[in-house]
């Protein structure tokens, strides 16, 4: 009977690993004067995750992983990289959806936990962006 109850829930627990939420993949491409972005993320109504690269013309490329979270309209995480410098560096991302683009935010970058973040009492600017991120499709 035990083994019959072990049974069930390990059924029980294993199906319930199917119900996770779906991703959806969107990948985005900016330009800025001769530096490109691209954006290559999976996201739902909750989390994204993904990749970043920005190509500087002539003197290399940022490389690395993005992960966050989706609150209303804005995608805020951070940016774990390693820099055309050669050095692995983190910093906090904010990226705003708009009229079916993604507008790259400026802000104050403190620390709090030894983290990078932006402070939360100065607002994060999206004028004037560096990059505005339009959707690639295929």
């Amino acid at each position: 009977m035990r083994l019959f109850l072990f049974i069930c829930l390990l059924i029980v627990s294993c199906n319930s690993k199917e119900n996770k939420e779906k991703y959806n993949r969107k990948s985005y491409r900016a330009v800025n004067n001769k530096d490109t972005a691209v954006l290559d993320i999976k996201i739902n109504d909750k989390r994204f995750y993904g990749r970043y690269e920005i190509s500087h013309y002539r003197t290399g490329k940022d490389s690395g992983d993005v992960r966050g979270d989706l609150r209303g309209d804005t995608l805020r995480g951070d940016y774990h990289y390693i820099s055309f410098g050669g050095g692995w560096k983190r910093v906090p991302i904010a990226l705003l959806k708009k009229d079916n683009k993604l507008i790259l935010g400026k802000g104050v970058i403190g620390t709090y936990f030894n983290l990078p973040c932006f402070v939360p009492d100065v607002p994060i600017e999206y004028n004037n962006s560096e990059f505005v991120f339009e959707e690639v499709t295929k």
